[in-house]
């Protein structure tokens, strides 16, 4: 889409915009919409390695585009249904989305080409049951009416949707559209989330919720090939399973707080290192990519994690996550990452009487088991990296960012990431990242 084009989509967006949105109580119906525009660009930069899954070293800009309607309705007493349609449009970088780790754009998945394409991307029901222990007023959000609801209740969402709207939530760094951009900064990295190449799936999870704790637990289709859109349907062969438990928390006294954690396992037909490794080994003339040969036979992936979230002041808060997977087996799902922390600070503009802007920074290292580590380093290429040669080191991100909210419900963002050992290399980088994202919701 040329730059014109995006800017004139972007500006109707923007006059759409209302001043002023009424809240209901209780709302039988709802329809909000969401424009993103995030564009970015890196300099060259020093690379002593490099492969067809090497983040190119020459200068370049990439930047996605999307449209998204989030429609809801109660059907029943105590059940909803969602549909949300989008149009979604995007470049990456270089050609194919590879080089790094953690990606600079959480909405380069959704991305599929400088043509703006229509699909469904989600459908789903969401019936709640009840349980006494008092009310609370759920507030108008996306996917999410206004209205009453019991502190202690259970919650079943089935259908079309991303495990990410129901686990790993987190007040300061949850949504790419409106906070941190990287990919580590808005989940655990090292989650290899059950979903098809958009990030989506079919599934069923449930939520017990009592006052101050919560569990949830669910099963999601996952791809038929690592990182395909096909959707593999033997969820009683092939899945991925997860569950997770929260607690309200204080650990500063009188702000509030949450903990979670979060266990998961996939089964699915997966190719290991180790034998990949094997592969190569014996035959230096094949094609460096030998996961495709040695995909055999379902395997099984695990791994844990910790959320943190914590108030420390007023409009001030910080965030901590951290998450081991075993890394035997190559990724199905997400990126190429084992293990993951992640860390960050946002302040509201309250604090300096800008009441809708808002600012933060994040440090985030990733890095790989010890058999994804030596299949790399055997010349190896996975999906998204391998750069030939590699002198291994865990990729390391920096991120800051600042809104600036231009108007009600639009907002202008400037971003910034410095990137040292893109895809674990010592011999590529850093990487530095800059970036300008423009959001709307009306």
């Amino acid at each position: 889409m040329k730059l014109a084009g995006i800017t004139s989509w972007l500006a109707i967006c923007v006059l759409m915009t209302p001043q002023a949105r009424a809240e209901t109580p209780h709302e039988t119906h709802s329809a909000q919409y969401q424009a993103t525009w995030n564009w970015q660009w890196h300099p060259g930069f020093n690379s002593a390695a490099q492969s067809r899954n090497s983040l190119g070293s020459e200068a370049a800009r990439m930047y996605t585009l999307s449209l998204t309607a989030h429609w809801g309705m109660r059907v029943w007493q105590g059940g909803e249904i969602y549909l949300n349609p989008e149009i979604a449009s995007g470049v990456p970088f270089h050609p194919g989305l590879v080089g790094l780790g953690g990606f600079t754009n959480g909405e380069i998945t959704r991305s599929g080409g400088s043509t703006p394409k229509l699909y469904r991307q989600r459908l789903f029901v969401r019936h709640t049951w009840n349980q006494g222990g008092g009310t609370e007023q759920l507030d108008a959000d996306i996917n999410q009416m206004a209205g009453m609801v019991d502190r202690n209740r259970t919650v079943l969402t089935v259908g079309n949707f991303s495990l990410l709207d129901v686990f790993d939530d987190n007040s300061y760094a949850k949504d790419p559209r409106t906070q941190f951009m990287n990919w580590g900064s808005w989940t655990y990295a090292a989650w290899d989330y059950a979903a098809d190449a958009r990030g989506f799936g079919w599934g069923a999870v449930v939520e017990i919720i009592r006052d101050d704790w919560a569990l949830r637990f669910g099963r999601m289709t996952v791809p038929r090939e690592p990182n395909g859109l096909s959707i593999d349907t033997r969820v009683l062969r092939h899945y991925g399973d997860q569950i997770e438990i929260e607690r309200t928390v204080e650990l500063i006294p009188d702000l509030p707080g949450k903990l979670r954690l979060l266990a998961y396992r996939n089964k699915g037909v997966l190719a290991g290192f180790d034998d990949a490794r094997n592969a190569l080994l014996d035959n230096p003339s094949a094609d460096p990519q030998t996961l495709p040969v040695v995909r055999h036979g379902p395997r099984i992936k695990h791994g844990v994690g910790v959320n943190i979230e914590q108030a420390t002041g007023r409009g001030l808060g910080v965030f901590f996550r951290g998450m081991r997977s075993d890394g035997r087996s190559e990724t199905q799902a997400f990126t190429e990452v084992d293990q993951s922390l992640a860390t960050g600070l946002t302040a509201d503009g309250v604090r300096w009487n800008r009441a809708g802007d808002s600012a933060g920074i994040a440090l985030m290292s990733n890095s790989l088991s010890a058999q994804r580590r030596r299949y790399l380093e055997a010349g190896g290429l996975s999906f998204f990296i391998g750069d030939g040669r590699i002198d291994f080191r865990p990729e390391m991100i920096l991120e800051a960012f600042y809104s600036w909210n231009v108007r009600r419900d639009v907002w202008l963002t400037s971003g910034y990431q410095h990137i040292r050992n893109p895809a674990y290399n010592a011999m590529r980088g850093p990487v530095d990242v800059i970036a300008l994202r423009v959001h709307t919701r009306f």
